[in-house]
């Protein structure tokens, strides 16, 4: 009835695939009450693609190669609306924007425990100077766009830089605003043309929507005005810095809504469901990298010293370690945060590996090592160097494999596996430096 009383001419309804990356059907208002009451049907094959696009399951074989005969021959998927995540497009007023077929996590609320996440997230924001929109650029993937910086880097958090920026900012914060997301601050990163911006905390999954909307929104607003923002890890582009998504989480009593991470006065720094949870965040840390690190290009970042974990194990307001284990200026802000992810992960994949892992941890009552200090000089076990490595962990991860079904740890596995197998048959500007003269 909203949608029908409004100016509204079209609404897209959209979901996030296997990747994060939003796609849907846009409908014009007249068609719009049947599709919110019946759904709205999408090929199934937009679940099969690759980073490429390509879809890589045999879905002319029975089974779709994945043993489902509902993927046989391409066949249709539903999508249904979600009305609770409706919004108007500040940026495009006749349009309106509809996630769909989400998917939410029940087994905290079988321990009296819900979830509250909070978003970090980092990005590049290119000018573009070419779109590289000539036939011979139109391959599969497409040449990208070539782009140019919008200012020098290296003045974290100056107030000049920022003020370069405001006219920028001012398009994002408006956007942002008027789709009702807690936009908390925008800063200015390390790189040049790097930015962060932090949203304020969210119960439940509701982080994982914000993720998919900030990210399609922030892409809109910049194309619109010429930019490419980017949430790639590690773009190469000389003297750029990689970005990172560090993932805030604490754990609140569903009756109370108290803050379960907070220690007793016996305890220090958490609470025991909050070492148990941490516990079990550790315990599973190399399995889950694939699902907060899911790119070839994210495991560039690991490196020893640049304010990114390259081992598992935690610290206190230590920003080296894998977890950050935080006592805010108040109780409830205390809480563990993750700086493993990359901005590009499907957020309800790496939002329900964090579930999960630290779930299993309380059921287990894990017990985490001490703190680190110097994380970059312990033994702690590596973080996996490559997606190879990462990929190879999920797949032999029998927790996982129990947590999400075998058949999607398959699936997503797969779907993964084609990308390897594509990035190790092209050969690379760095053999084509290191070989071609010497040998």
């Amino acid at each position: 009835a909203a949608i029908q009383g409004d100016d509204l001419e079209v609404v897209r309804f959209v979901f996030a695939d296997q990747h994060g990356i939003t796609r849907g059907k846009t409908i014009n208002q007249g068609a719009v009450a049947d599709a919110i009451v019946n759904g709205c049907t999408v090929v199934s094959t937009l679940i099969l693609k690759d980073t490429s696009h390509r879809t890589i399951m045999p879905v002319w074989q029975a089974g779709a190669g994945m043993n489902s005969p509902r993927l046989t021959g391409a066949a249709d998927l539903i999508m249904v609306a979600d009305p609770a995540t409706f919004r108007r497009l500040p940026w495009a007023p006749t349009n309106g924007w509809v996630l769909c077929d989400l998917y939410y996590l029940d087994r905290l609320q079988d321990h009296g425990l819900g979830l509250l996440s909070g978003l970090e997230i980092e990005f590049h924001l290119f000018r573009v100077a070419d779109p590289n929109l000539r036939p011979q650029d139109c391959t599969q993937p497409g040449a990208p766009p070539s782009v140019t910086l919008l200012q020098h880097g290296y003045q974290y958090l100056t107030e000049l830089r920022y003020d370069g920026l405001e006219p920028v900012f001012a398009e994002l914060r408006r956007g942002l605003h008027g789709l009702g997301l807690p936009l908390r601050s925008e800063e200015i990163e390390f790189g040049p043309s790097q930015i962060e911006l932090t949203f304020g905390p969210c119960k439940g999954m509701q982080t994982a929507d914000n993720v998919v909307l900030t990210r399609s929104a922030i892409k809109q607003i910049c194309h619109r005005l010429g930019y490419l923002a980017t949430f790639m890890c590690c773009p190469q582009i000389p003297n750029t810095f990689a970005s990172g998504w560090h993932l805030h989480q604490s754990l609140f009593d569903t009756e109370t809504g108290e803050n379960r991470f907070v220690p007793c006065a016996n305890e220090e720094h958490l609470s025991g469901v909050g070492r148990s949870y941490l516990g079990g965040l550790l315990r599973h840390a190399r399995a889950a990298c694939v699902l907060a690190a899911p790119t070839i290009n994210a495991y560039k970042r690991y490196k020893p010293h640049a304010l990114a974990p390259d081992r598992i194990q935690w610290g206190l307001d230590n920003k080296g370690a894998m977890l950050r284990v935080v006592a805010g200026t108040t109780v409830a802000s205390t809480r563990i945060e993750n700086r493993v992810g990359e901005p590009a992960a499907n957020p309800y994949l790496y939002l329900s590996s964090q579930v999960l892992s630290g779930l299993d941890g309380i059921e287990s009552d894990a017990v985490p090592p001490p703190p680190v200090e110097e994380p970059y000089s312990t033994d702690a076990e590596k973080l996996p160097r490559s997606l190879i490595e990462a990929l190879a962990a999920f797949r032999k991860s029998e927790f996982f494999r129990d947590a999400y079904g075998r058949a999607f740890v398959d699936y997503l596995a797969t779907i993964k596996q084609a990308e390897l197998d594509r990035f190790m048959s092209v050969v690379t500007d760095w053999e084509q430096r290191e070989y071609l003269e010497m040998f």
